[in-house]
């Protein structure tokens, strides 16, 4: 049996700038929103891999179903918030002005350390993840090879999951767009709890 966790492509983002953190809300809900950059493609052997999966999964997110059609799949076989990334709390200030880069790995590093003001905490999105990768088995124990286009945070947590019931694969799964890690078990060595 194998899960793909494969990293979305990338995405056209509005321009990166120094913005208020209330401003920073906006670029984030413009950047969950926006198409996939059409200038970057997936190489070849993320095309190969899409193509050979049995069953496919993605988010409810726009650049994970955009993903799959920039990976010729022609029918995605589930869509669901479950598989959505990890959620960024943010704190509404005008001051002070930094980089959305800034912003983004701040309120990610708050988020790690349990603030979570209108989102899921760490602790939620965890649990979200066990979920998520109880699904992904489920599936590969009846198709054999299964596809989910998902995010960074998500990937890696469903990741550590597959890794702690027994799968056999890379600690992170994929940093790149369009990047993507193979965990494996053979049906024989399934871990009930």
């Amino acid at each position: 049996m194998e899960v793909v966790l494969l990293r979305h492509g990338k995405v056209d983002y509005p321009p990166i700038k120094i913005v208020s953190s209330s401003e920073f809300k906006r670029w984030v809900d413009a950047y969950n929103s926006n198409e996939l950059d059409s200038d970057v493609l997936p190489a070849n052997h993320a095309l190969e891999m899409a193509q050979s999966a049995n069953f496919v999964v993605c988010s409810d997110l726009p650049r994970s179903i955009e993903s799959a059609r920039y990976l010729d799949i022609s029918a995605i076989s589930l869509t669901s918030s479950l598989f959505q990334e990890a959620g960024l709390p943010i704190r509404v200030w005008n001051f002070p002005r930094l980089s959305v880069r800034i912003w983004a790995i701040f309120f990610r590093i708050a988020w790690l350390f349990g603030f979570s003001q209108d989102s899921e905490s760490f602790v939620e999105t965890k649990e979200r993840a066990k979920k998520a990768a109880s699904i992904l088995i489920e599936q590969a124990n009846k198709y054999e090879r299964v596809l989910f286009i998902g995010h960074g945070i998500i990937n890696r947590l469903i990741a550590k999951e597959l890794r702690v019931l027994g799968w056999k694969g890379p600690k992170v799964p994929a940093r790149k767009y369009w990047d993507y890690g193979v965990y494996q078990k053979k049906h024989n060595e399934y871990k009930y709890e």
